[in-house]
């Protein structure tokens, strides 16, 4: 019997976008089961707690892996990624590519992690063209400004992006 294949996507997904429930579909066809790290990292001020993403990112995944069959898990974690790769005994991290601004964070990222532990390997997945200039940075700001973001992000989501922004926008005030 072969080992189980186990991936790891790892990101801050605040929030959560279309473009990440892309590359996770895609992702899904390289391992048996594929761990979805939601990374503390609060050197990117999260609009939305750990707890929060991970609980967005658990629902929008939940029809995709009972659609496809898949096995999905959401998994927070708050150290070097590596540790939590080996931890969670993936053999491969999934990143996505959207432009050549991020390959070369990436590239850099994959060598360092390489270095770390050679026995994991980095796979990058180019976004559909449809959501290359979808990031979830963008996403904020336009919705910041009460911009339209239903095409960028799932409606649940939306509308949680929505009600923070207004929940900051009366705060801020006082």
């Amino acid at each position: 019997m072969a080992l189980e294949r186990i991936g790891l996507y790892p990101g801050t997904f605040d929030p959560i976008t279309y473009g990440h429930l892309d590359i996770i579909r895609r992702g899904l066809k390289l391992v048996d089961k594929l761990v979805i790290g939601v990374a503390t990292n609060p050197s990117k001020d999260p609009l939305f707690s750990l707890d929060e993403r991970v609980t967005m990112v658990r629902a929008e995944t939940a029809e995709l892996a009972q659609s496809l069959g898949a096995d999905i898990s959401v998994m927070p974690f708050d150290e070097l990624l590596m540790s939590f790769a080996e931890r969670i005994g993936a053999s491969i991290i999934v990143r996505g590519l959207r432009a050549v601004s991020d390959f070369e964070y990436e590239f850099q990222m994959a060598g360092m992690n390489a270095f770390l532990n050679p026995e994991v390997e980095t796979v990058f997945l180019m976004a559909d063209a449809k959501y290359q200039p979808i990031a979830s940075k963008l996403v904020k700001e336009i919705a910041t400004y009460g911009g339209n973001i239903d095409g960028f992000i799932p409606k649940r989501v939306a509308h949680a992006v929505r009600a923070q922004m207004a929940y900051k926008r009366q705060h801020k005030s006082d």
